[in-house]
């Protein structure tokens, strides 16, 4: 989904070239390596792809060095029909067990959503399951197909994201053409940097990596932790090898019915929702922020400066109703962060100081060449799973309902997906139906009010999953926040992967276990003044877009 987030407890994770062995890492459009000539037509069948083995080596990224993980590349067909083709290396590192070899529980690859996002440090997760539940698996991180320091990596316009983007609500034609122009212009660069590539980095393709790492590690079955889009990952692998599924834990469930137009739409609601909810907490603690004591009362700030900020950009002409409006998005997404946005906002309303701001912002949209790997792999993938459609008619009609009740995010998260309308990339005609019927019992995790991945779609693939159970973080509006220091949650997971014990799945629509949520922070005006973030237990966070 847009912008996600993989909570990891204490560990300040760094993404990028995180391997030493292994082939050196390809530039944007570079051709992967060709294998012997593909096969004949005198071949009815091609036979099914068997990986080589991993050679495992020492890792480049410090905290995978600090835990002591290993590193290594898997080679695997660009197109598994044609196995004998072109072949492309997936970045994968390995955390093993600490259990004896009589307690070992297989492996366990985990995937922390996007798509786009590398995966590929989230090894050091294993550690950070209680009572030492994660210990008897060999943790697998990896990075999918086109992210990060597989090969080839896509990029396809390292500062498509600037500071002078026209505004995201097209209310003249003269913005709307605008940003048309642009969200086409980043397909074509996407077309002519990706090549062949974007026909193969659909869901199916990286759960067909997923069986090919299976195979490569000798294990007969996987267990699998997905965040975000990584659940969709797990359904979609459990819908087409069911035999292989061990123990399954999936948090923030993406609904299959709505991949991925729908998915888009149903966030713009959400967002709005939750970004009022941030508004109250800021107006809880006025005597901190001095925003105002009401939840509405704030909103209208937010929306005003937001408003003067499209005539006069502030921070050097930097910081307009663009910048603005994305340092927001993340408070609707989850709680952690949400006193560093409140510290900026009150210095900006009441002191003109926009320096908070900016930083933030820097933060989250670096520039530079690869810097739209996440992006450009995130549309690579959505663009092709499903159909999209083409005539802006529809999306004009569809954002601009959107927009009347829900304007918070609406025409942001419309021009983020609109390259989409134009992608190069061969779209299936439609999602996988996604079946559990066959699954074994897996665990299922969500906030009743998350945005990124709206609740319905964690009840919905409980009922596509009959056997499965659901915990809910009751009120909680936290995205992908398991593993972050809620007992009753975490507690649960380690049960599941201890012993496969799941809590008592119960009738009708609902969830099976409720606990609390990831909590709101609870500011002091000392701790504010310092810049605390408020995050909760967790520790720090590896945020993806």
């Amino acid at each position: 989904m847009k912008r996600l987030i993989t909570v990891v407890a204490a560990a300040a994770l760094s993404v990028g070239t995180a391997f030493v062995s292994g082939p050196a890492q390809s530039a944007s459009g570079s051709t992967p390596r060709t294998a012997e000539p593909a096969a004949s037509a005198a071949d009815s069948a091609p036979a099914p792809y068997v990986p080589p083995p991993i050679s495992w080596g020492a890792c480049a990224d410090q905290t995978l060095i600090r835990y002591g993980a290993q590193c290594g590349m898997l080679t695997v067909p660009l197109d598994y029909a044609h196995p004998r083709g072109t072949l492309i290396h997936l970045a994968v590192s390995r955390l093993r067990h600490t259990t004896p070899q009589s307690a070992y529980q297989g492996v366990m690859l985990v995937n922390p959503g996007g798509p786009g996002g590398s995966g590929l440090s989230l090894a050091v997760l294993q550690g950070f399951v209680p009572q030492n539940a994660g210990k008897a698996y060999d943790w697998i991180g990896f990075d999918p197909r086109g992210v990060g320091s597989s090969v080839p990596a896509l990029s396809c316009d390292g500062r498509y994201t600037t500071y002078d983007r026209p505004y995201y609500v097209p209310v003249t034609a003269q913005i709307e053409n605008a940003w048309l122009t642009r969200t086409r212009g980043y397909a074509k660069a996407c077309a002519t940097a990706g090549g062949p590539l974007l026909d193969h980095v659909k869901t199916t393709d990286t759960v067909r990596d997923m069986e090919s790492i299976r195979i490569a590690l000798g294990q007969k079955k996987i267990n699998f932790y997905g965040f975000s889009y990584g659940t969709y990952l797990g359904q979609v692998y459990a819908t087409m090898h069911p035999d292989r599924v061990r123990r399954f834990v999936l948090d923030s469930n993406v609904d299959p019915r709505r991949v991925w137009y729908q998915a888009n739409l149903d966030q713009d609601y959400a967002f709005d929702r939750n970004i009022g909810i941030y508004f109250d907490w800021v107006a809880k603690h006025d005597d901190v922020y001095g925003l105002g004591n009401d939840g509405r009362t704030v909103e209208r700030t937010y929306y005003r400066i937001l408003n003067q900020l499209r005539a006069h950009p502030q921070a050097g002409g930097t910081i307009g109703p663009d910048e603005w409006n994305d340092v927001f998005v993340s408070a609707a997404y989850y709680v952690y962060g949400w006193t560093d946005i409140a510290k900026a906002f009150s210095a900006a309303v009441n002191h003109g100081d926009y320096r908070g701001i900016k930083s933030l912002w820097d933060r989250a949209n670096p520039q530079g060449p690869g810097t739209d790997n996440g992006y450009a792999m995130y549309l690579a993938t959505e663009c092709t799973d499903a159909p999209w459609p083409h005539s802006w008619s529809v999306w004009q009609r569809d954002n601009w309902r959107a927009y009347d009740k829900a304007p918070f995010l609406t025409w942001s998260n419309a021009w983020f997906n609109a390259p989409c309308r134009t992608w190069s990339g061969k779209a299936a005609q439609e999602p996988v139906q996604v079946s559990g019927r066959h699954a074994p019992p897996i665990l299922l995790i969500d906030e009743t009010y998350d945005a990124a991945t709206p609740y319905s779609g964690s009840l919905e693939v409980r009922s596509l999953f009959p056997r499965s159970v659901l915990v809910e973080g009751v009120g909680g509006t936290t995205h992908a926040g398991s593993l972050s220091g809620v007992a009753c949650t975490d507690n649960t997971i380690a049960a599941y992967l201890a012993t496969g014990a799941l809590p008592e799945r119960r009738p009708g629509r609902r969830s099976d276990k409720q606990c609390d949520p990831v909590p709101q922070p609870n500011p002091s005006a000392a701790s504010a003044a310092a810049g605390g973030s408020g995050a909760s237990a967790a520790g720090s966070a590896l945020r993806i877009r």
